[in-house]
């Protein structure tokens, strides 16, 4: 049960720096009301005519509200969503059988409600769960829900134990629920502080001769010792005392706990309280607060400050009260000096000489950012524990199992990367009751699946150039679910391999993206599928059945427009980087025989580590629209996953580090001269653009290569890597204080001598992602540097994903006229 985690805390930030037109996540409060209807700013665009501005950055409900979050009901015969009007704080909950329309659920049923998350007992005949704070049952026989507890203090998790009974944890506290009884038990109570001392005999000269001398003084310390005898006595031996406290040290605070399946074992992670991600330092002001003051509100730390402490990890043994430190000398390569080549090369630099050594290093619980299993994965049915750690120089991730004797850890499987360790693709877990757990690894320079039996052999279950993520153990163990882009790095599909034979077989035949859930009965695949043209429905792929669309959320007026498909194509590079995919979008009635060249823009997708060119519906949805816009204005308009994108592998994702912002660069020359050669484009008259990564990415493509772009603008955008976030920044740079070379070399503050062309720089005040310090820092750089050939604009009430339509428009304008300007 995660209590607190830095990485998961930072990772909206960190998997993204997203581009501020991907979707916002919803919250994950169940909270149900009637919603007043948003109406857009203008009517939507209509058939045959042409797009403007206001219509496609007007609220985007007038394209559909569409179904989020899905998930099967337990009979595997009905679907749950969520529908969320844009800028909503509140959200609408579905329900759907397969067969029927979607009704949507009252306040007063949402805990009745099947729920996407829940516990089940061995025979699965019960499911457990926590809703607003509190455990709930249902029988899946009958279906009856029970509500086992009603109270203000919150529960965090649930699980079941190997003999039925229900243990939960509750603040710091783990308390189980005795099935015949009701009885509730504290099994742990986990206290901050250090051990009080207890009775202590005298020690010094004066007390030894009070306690000699004066017989009050002696009766009183002999009249102690027996109290705290007969209360250890009585801990002992009377059964209806709770367990006895469990001190873990003042400066730590939990990070994660997690209870054996037996309730014997707690697995503890610590950190010291005396780290936080958000620093002192790091405020963000608000110009346009609710009191008509400046407030000043806390942002989080920089890489350049942030210095994480790492986590220690603790076993305790709750039925004989013995505490085990758990050792990392069981890890291989614990104390290796992975960076010692950077750091001689930084030493080396300012004239100084690096003596590598070994020392253990920090290390910490690993937090995927694509799946939301714990890293710690006990044995459904016995004392058997696999953890999940990473090292903090995110060099080197392990699956190790823990001695529940000892403490000891034993190294199952170390993945070693001397860039950086993916923070996705990590998903692992036991299989059924065996001693069989499967796991990812980008070991093979791609992300598959592995299957291994605990302290055995590997067997690698899937092979090739593509990605495997999302896996699913099937309710009978036989297979694992997966999704994979097998026949095109931008078309995914669901795959299931029998672990036992290794026969694998492709269960969906989609021609753009998906997500899917498998159903509890194993018999159908929900799917959340999108092509190039058509956004997210639900699907009801029943296995080696038909395909059945289930919603119908996307509105006729979206649909009926007679939007452009976007050409994915493969651009040769001349970089020693293999084939570059992008998306095209060439102008109504295009022709390589026009008398005149057409303009042309390139988007640059934000996160870096995105994946854009694929058959599916863009998360940049506005941009999309701006695109098809600019194609019925007369310009090509490209979209590449440059190097760094996601999708493609290993060797692509780490192309770019200790030098971001240059393998990019490389690939947008490339994409420059094939839309020259392959799509009758003027290599004079193209222009860049692109939000938060895509905006750093305009700033090193305009100060680094001044002759291939003729125009930017850069939205959101990164400028100084120093003055981002640890956990994303750190992957790629390592850190400011070990390899400030890295940082020198790719971040744009350092070249902008180099700027030449017309710059449009645009950022929200409120951005606690990139800070809006970074423009300011820029422009005055620019400034000191007598450029006069950029303009800012600021946006004071947004934060890094825009929020308001007219914000939206403002933006878009200000890209379409500097376009319009320089390339036409």
């Amino acid at each position: 049960m995660k209590l607190l985690s830095r990485n998961l805390a930072l990772g909206t930030l960190s998997l993204a720096i997203l581009s501020a037109c991907a979707s916002t996540a919803p919250s994950s409060k169940p909270v149900v009301e009637q919603q007043t209807q948003v109406k857009p700013l203008v009517s939507p665009p209509q058939v045959g005519q042409p797009l403007t501005l206001k219509q496609i950055m007007a609220n985007p409900d007038w394209m559909g509200v569409l179904a989020k979050q899905a998930y099967w009901g337990d009979d595997s015969e009905s679907i749950y969503f969520v529908r969320e009007k844009y800028g909503s704080p509140i959200k609408q909950y579905y329900e759907q059988s397969l067969n029927g329309k979607a009704k949507q659920l009252e306040l007063s049923e949402l805990h009745l409600a099947d729920q996407n998350q829940g516990v089940f007992n061995q025979e699965r005949t019960k499911k457990a769960y926590v809703y607003q704070g509190n455990v709930f049952v249902k029988d899946l026989n009958s279906g009856e829900v029970i509500q086992i507890t009603r109270q203000n203090k919150r529960i965090s998790g649930v699980r079941y134990l190997t003999n039925g009974d229900l243990a939960y944890y509750q603040g710091l506290g783990v308390f189980r629920i005795h099935g015949l009884t009701g009885l509730i038990e504290q099994l742990a109570d986990i206290k901050m502080g250090n051990k009080p001392k207890g009775v202590t005999k005298p020690e010094a000269y004066l007390a030894k001769e009070q306690h000699k001398l004066i017989n009050y003084v002696a009766n009183k310390q002999k009249n102690a010792e027996q109290r705290e005898a007969y209360q250890q006595k009585l801990q002992q031996v009377d059964p209806s005392r709770a367990a006895k406290a469990w001190y873990l040290g003042k400066d730590n605070q939990v990070v994660e706990q997690s209870l054996s399946p037996d309730g014997r074992y707690l697995f503890v992670a610590l950190e010291s309280n005396k780290y936080s991600w958000r620093d002192k330092h790091d405020i963000m002001p608000n110009y346009i607060g609710q009191d008509g003051y400046v407030d000043a509100v806390p942002a989080r730390a920089r890489v350049a400050e942030d210095k994480y402490p790492g986590q220690d990890f603790v076993l305790l043994d709750l039925k004989l009260h013995k505490k085990y430190p758990i050792t990392i000398e069981g890890l291989n390569g614990f104390d290796e000096d992975v960076l010692a080549a950077v750091k001689a090369e930084n030493a080396k630099r300012i004239g100084e000489r690096y003596e590598s050594k070994k020392s253990p290093r920090k290390l910490q619980l690993m937090q995927d950012w694509g799946w939301s299993q714990s890293a710690v994965q006990w044995h459904g049915s016995d004392n058997k524990l696999l953890v999940m750690i990473e090292a903090v120089d995110n060099k080197d991730r392990w699956i190790a199992n823990v001695d529940v004797n000892s403490g000891k850890l034993v190294t199952e499987d170390r993945l070693h990367d001397d860039a950086w360790v993916n923070y996705t693709h990590n998903q692992y877990s036991w299989i059924g009751d065996t001693e069989q757990y499967y796991f990812l690894s980008e070991k093979s320079g791609y992300s598959h699946l592995y299957l291994r039996t605990l302290g055995g052999d590997t067997k690698p279950l899937t092979q090739g150039k593509y990605v495997v993520s999302s896996v699913t153990v099937g309710p009978d163990s036989q297979y694992l679910y997966y999704k994979a882009n097998k026949s095109h790095p931008g078309k995914y599909n669901v795959y299931r391999v029998n672990i036992n034979t290794g026969k694998d077989e492709q269960l969906t035949d989609w021609e753009g993206t998906l997500d899917y859930r498998l159903s509890p009965n194993g018999q159908s695949l929900l799917l959340t599928a999108s092509t190039r043209t058509k956004p997210n429905e639900l699907y009801n792929q029943k296995i080696g059945g038909d395909l059945t669309q289930l919603t119908h959320y996307t509105s006729e007026i979206f649909l009926n427009y007679q939007w452009q498909a976007p050409e994915v194509v493969k651009v040769k590079s001349s970089h020693n980087a293999g084939e570059v995919y992008a998306r095209v979008y060439v102008p109504q009635g295009f022709s390589k025989q026009n008398a005149d060249k057409y303009p042309a823009v390139i988007f640059n997708h934000g996160a870096g580590y995105l994946q854009n060119a694929h058959y599916g519906f863009s998360g940049y949805f506005r941009e999309y629209m701006f695109h098809n816009l600019l194609a019925q204005q007369g310009y090509v308009v490209m979209d590449m996953d440059y190097r760094g994108s996601k999708g493609y592998g290993r060797d692509w994702r780490t192309a770019i580090y200790r030098n971001m912002g240059h393998p990019e660069v490389e690939d947008l020359i490339d994409g420059v001269n094939w839309m020259a050669g392959n799509a009758h484009v003027d290599a004079n008259k193209v222009g860049t653009y692109g939000g938060s990564y895509g905006g750093f990415l305009t700033f090193m493509a305009l100060f680094n290569e001044p002759e291939l772009f003729q125009a930017g603008a850069a939205l959101r955008p990164v400028t100084d890597w120093a003055h981002y976030n640890a956990p994303y920044t750190s992957n790629i740079l390592n850190t400011p204080e070990d390899d400030a070379i890295a940082y020198e070399r790719s971040s744009p503050i350092y070249h902008a001598e180099g700027l030449e062309k017309p710059l449009l720089i645009m950022s929200g005040v409120l951005d606690d992602n990139v800070f809006f310090q970074d423009s300011v820092r820029l422009v005055q750089r620019l400034i000191e540097l007598e450029k006069p050939m950029f303009e800012t604009a600021i946006y004071p009430v947004e934060p890094h994903g825009f929020k308001q339509p007219s914000s939206w428009l403002d933006e878009y304008r200000r890209i379409y006229k500097l376009f319009e300007q320089e390339l036409k």
